[in-house]
């Protein structure tokens, strides 16, 4: 499984925002952009006046290292969204934030969507009684995710459960209840920016 490598916390102060991509440092006080909110590597040679092919860019790298998605299923995303009837940008969101690993992650199954994507390799979930455990893999609505046994995870503290799922603590599930919308993401990203980019 393909995988961006290096330090994670230089990615979050190189978009100058939380990307929670180390699960529970990122609420803490821990978290390095916390203690060095600025760029990294030579101080003061970020630029102020960014163009706007600049700011395309930061939002499809933003949009990437949340995700956790290299650059040519990325593009792929982008591209397959492009071809597909509706509006582009709810296509290429729906598609992101429908992922297995992402579904888990907002379910509170995983700190992060590292682990998550780690967690399904393992064969740790279930998918409507089945197991899966391919973590690119499109859920639909109707889905339903649960986990083989919840000693092998760790439930995510103090989260709050999107409206776009839905929780049955009787029976220890979550159901994939309806397609999300931008309002649904906590994570700010401009999706028409990353669109234009690749419009080009």
């Amino acid at each position: 499984m393909a995988r961006t490598s290096g330090a994670k916390c230089r990615l979050c102060r190189r978009e100058g925002m939380k990307l929670y991509l180390k699960g529970t440092k990122c609420e803490g006080e821990k978290c390095t952009l916390n203690k060095r909110p600025h760029a990294p590597g030579q101080q003061g040679s970020r630029r102020k006046n960014i163009s706007n092919y600049g700011k395309q860019l930061r939002e499809k790298q933003k949009a990437k290292r949340i995700y956790g998605i290299l650059e040519r299923q990325f593009r792929n995303y982008v591209l397959n969204s492009l071809k597909t009837k509706g509006v582009t940008g709810e296509v290429l969101l729906h598609n992101l934030e429908t992922r297995f690993d992402n579904v888990v992650y907002r379910s509170g199954f995983a700190v992060s969507r590292g682990q998550a994507r780690q967690l399904i390799r393992y064969g740790v979930f279930l998918v409507n009684d089945k197991k899966v455990d391919i973590p690119s893999q499109q859920l639909k609505v109707g889905d339903i995710i649960k986990p083989v046994s919840f000693d092998k995870i760790q439930l995510r503290e103090g989260f709050v459960l999107p409206e776009w799922l839905q929780a049955n603590v009787k029976e220890k599930y979550v159901k994939f209840l309806r397609l999300p919308t931008q309002d649904d993401v906590q994570e700010k990203v401009d999706i028409p920016s990353i669109v234009e980019y690749y419009s080009r």
